[in-house]
């Protein structure tokens, strides 16, 4: 090697060393909760492997909060941000309409939430409008393409329904959205990413709280005839 090789080589060698490192996506800011979920996200993109083939936002449905909440996570790993929306569960999973998800079911015509991850596939055209197949990577969920399991958009998910009922109405285990939510669903989650659900009950300071808990912390001092016609979701 010449004089003019070794120099280049060496020029090369030090640009390199002034790149630099990519560290694991970690939102630059945001609440405790916003980091859970990135850890959440990342973990469950290591434990689906090849099965998602678009990494960049994950969807977490957190059905352990109550549905008045936007209990559904979009965690953008490229932007570092985590944005919100509302979710409704299955009537089998909450057959006393109180907002609160009781139980999972992987069985046909149980009209229940599947826990577990998902692999969001095309779109499609259906009884709700604009749909995505969804297809379920669990044993948990693996009855999700034949259940019809997937995500589409629903009046009874809009906010202006937690506004009237103080939650919102149930699916047949389905993730339904308001209009403006489902829109942000189609262009960001579809199309070979995963979809996450489980029951976090994960509040803004990364606290994971139980059903009971979260009660006892919503329970007004003097509930309105409203709030004790529905003892179950405040």
């Amino acid at each position: 090697m010449n004089r003019r090789d070794l120099l280049k080589g060496s020029l090369a060698a030090g640009a390199a060393l002034t790149l630099p490192i990519k560290l694991p996506a970690q939102p630059r800011s945001g609440s405790p909760r916003d980091r859970a979920l990135f850890d959440i996200a990342k973990r469950e993109l290591d434990r689906a492997g090849d099965a998602i083939w678009r990494r960049d936002i994950v969807g977490i449905a957190d059905f352990g909060v109550h549905s008045s909440e936007q209990r559904f996570y979009f965690v953008n790993l490229n932007r570092e941000e985590v944005t919100t929306a509302h979710c409704s569960h299955g009537t089998g999973s909450d057959p006393e309409h109180d907002g609160w998800l009781n139980s999972y079911s992987n069985v046909e015509g149980s009209n229940a939430t599947s826990r577990g991850a998902y692999v969001t596939w095309e779109w499609y055209t259906g009884r709700y409008g604009t749909s995505v197949r969804l297809g379920g990577l669990d044993q948990t969920n693996d009855n999700a393409l034949q259940r019809y399991i997937v995500m589409h958009r629903a009046t009874y998910a809009e906010p202006s329904h937690v506004e009237r009922w103080g939650r919102l109405g149930r699916s047949n285990g389905c993730f339904a959205f308001g209009e403006e939510n489902f829109r942000h669903a189609l262009l960001n989650l579809s199309g070979g990413r995963l979809l996450y659900a489980d029951s976090l009950g994960l509040q803004q300071n990364g606290a994971m709280l139980s059903r009971e808990q979260q009660l006892a912390m919503l329970k007004p001092e003097n509930p309105t005839a409203m709030q004790r016609y529905n003892p179950g979701v405040y």
